[in-house]
């Protein structure tokens, strides 16, 4: 079997899906190197830290989830100024180095000027990263998060150049422009590939990755020693372990089980009335890779309360609740 000798493995942000809770059980069943937070979102002021640490409680333990696994702050805006400051604060309050969202393609955020809209401007892209990078210690990393470009992939060129000028110390490409959305088609590997062979800066590849033999491929076709996983972490809870030390995916039996600790413990958390949609996503998620997961889905795509759907998670494991 061909060996996987990527450097590092990376959990990707997923703004409401890789919250805390999600990263810290992930991360005790894969052997990830790094995860991005979801993004803090910077508008015009230095942000109070109880934000930093609601999403990234991490931060009270040095930086890392439970099992050990690093987390870096991500932060999206618009102003050179406040980006810095914030980036500053989040280095002081613990985060392992500061990630930056040019990325995200969610209409609310593009219609306020946030990130994957930067896009379109390369240079502004370029004055944030100048001074975030001078005003954060030199010891402290700084990444950015991008696609190929907003329209057309031929726009990453001067994207890319903007980072490195800027000082960005990583730059994580995913392989799609914004206009591509998450089309499965619309993927081009080999683009990010012709970016990383011309930048002086590590680069991570990302998109499609679903398996092992996918990410066998992409690192073949860019070249690149660093992935990103984010989707597919989803649909194959320990796809890190799957693509780094060849287990196999997870029995249905052991998804369930994972699915029954997050449940206990999301709806004691903060978010419990959020509860029933977050389980609904990711049942349809799994059911990308576990038959069983849509007939699950089925059963608790109308319940709306927590109880009712801890009670089938429940039933659906054999167990009595308690």
């Amino acid at each position: 079997m061909v060996a996987f000798t990527c450097d590092r493995l990376v959990l990707a942000p997923m703004e409401g899906v890789l919250d805390p809770l999600m990263r810290e059980l992930l991360t005790a069943i894969n052997p990830y190197d790094l995860c991005v937070t979801e993004f803090v979102r910077v508008v015009d002021a230095l942000l109070p830290a109880r934000t930093f640490y609601k999403l990234a409680p991490e931060l009270k333990q040095g930086g890392k989830t439970a099992s050990g696994t690093p987390v870096r702050v991500q932060l999206l805006g618009q102003s050179p100024e406040w980006m810095a400051e914030n980036a500053v604060l989040a280095a002081q309050l613990g985060s392992p180095g500061i990630d930056v969202n040019f990325g995200c393609p969610a209409r609310h955020v593009n219609q306020s000027k946030g990130g994957a809209s930067l896009l379109k401007e390369p240079e502004l892209i370029y004055r944030i990263l100048q001074a975030m990078r001078r005003a954060l210690p030199a010891e402290v990393p700084l990444s950015a998060k991008i696609r190929l470009g907003w329209a057309c992939a031929s726009e990453c060129e001067e994207i890319a150049d903007a980072v490195v000028q800027g000082g960005a110390n990583e730059l994580a490409i995913h392989g799609r422009t914004k206009q591509d959305g998450y089309r499965s088609e619309a993927i081009n590997w080999a683009h990010i590939g012709e970016i990383r062979a011309r930048l002086p800066i590590p680069v991570t590849a990302n998109g499609e990755i679903w398996s092992r033999e996918d990410a066998l491929r992409c690192q073949a076709i860019t070249g690149c020693r660093s992935l990103m996983v984010g989707r597919g972490a989803l649909n194959i809870p320990n796809l890190g372990a799957v693509i780094r030390q060849q287990e196999a995916p997870l029995p249905w039996s052991e998804v369930l089980a994972l699915m029954h600790d997050y449940a206990g413990r999301e709806i004691k958390g903060d978010k419990g009335r959020y509860f029933p949609n977050r389980i609904k996503q990711w049942l349809s998620y799994l059911r990308e890779a576990y038959p069983e997961a849509q007939t699950l889905f089925g059963q608790v795509r109308r319940l709306q309360t927590a109880p009712e759907i801890l009670l089938a998670l429940s039933e659906c494991r054999g167990l009595t609740p308690a």
